[in-house]
């Protein structure tokens, strides 16, 4: 694990010197759609290496919880509308991963949420999710959320949520509720949003970058 760690490191330290980095997918099982938003991770790299001047490689990858090479993101990303599994073997190589250094993502697209709740407590059976204030620093980055995570698509009527998984005083998981903001980082003619509703989604997954960027190295 200390070697996992130095890697990760290694690597969120050379974005932030200007250096080129790679995000992931996480590519699933358990017949949800992973593959879900196919827009949305490129443009909101772009979107970050314009406003917060990183060097992310244009394109992600897609990593399964699973393999090794999880090791080479220092974030990975997760959506879909549907079931996911993890078998014992995927639960620990990620939960090995998240506690070495490893960022992982959830933005539930409508519909996971049933799914993946039991899954991330596979992972942490001794943390529970908690709420993020609106006062927690992700909202409070280059972009300025005051009121918290931002609601970019209804379906329920219910609030946004978002919530993090904390290990040792660090977020390891933030699982991000009843917003969609992946919907609003994919291309304008997908979802056709208001500009200020794609613009309020790429900037708080901006926040979520930088977020995790800066806290890497501390």
């Amino acid at each position: 694990m200390r070697l996992a760690l130095c890697v990760l490191l290694a690597t969120v330290s050379q974005c932030l010197a200007g250096q080129s980095l790679k995000l992931a997918v996480l590519k699933y099982r358990g017949g949800g759609d992973w593959y879900a938003n196919p827009t949305s991770l490129p443009n909101l790299i772009r979107f970050c290496n314009q406003n917060l001047k990183t060097s992310i490689h244009p394109e992600p990858d897609y990593v399964e919880p699973g393999a090794p090479e999880i090791y080479n993101y220092p974030f990975v990303h997760m959506t879909g509308h549907g079931n996911v599994v993890f078998s014992s073997s995927e639960v620990q190589n990620l939960r090995q991963y998240l506690l070495a250094g490893g960022f992982l993502h959830i933005d539930d697209n409508y519909g996971m949420d049933k799914y993946v709740r039991p899954e991330i407590k596979k992972l942490f059976p001794e943390y529970e999710l908690t709420e993020l204030p609106a006062s927690h620093p992700i909202f409070h980055q280059k972009f300025k959320f005051p009121q918290g995570l931002p609601k970019i698509h209804e379906h329920d009527g219910k609030p946004p949520q978002a919530f993090g998984i904390f290990h040792e005083g660090r977020m390891v998981l933030l699982y991000t509720y009843e917003t969609d903001l992946g919907d609003g980082w994919e291309d304008p003619d997908v979802h056709k949003d208001p500009e200020e509703k794609r613009q309020a989604a790429l900037r708080m997954g901006a926040n979520i970058l930088q977020f995790v960027f800066s806290g890497a190295l501390k």
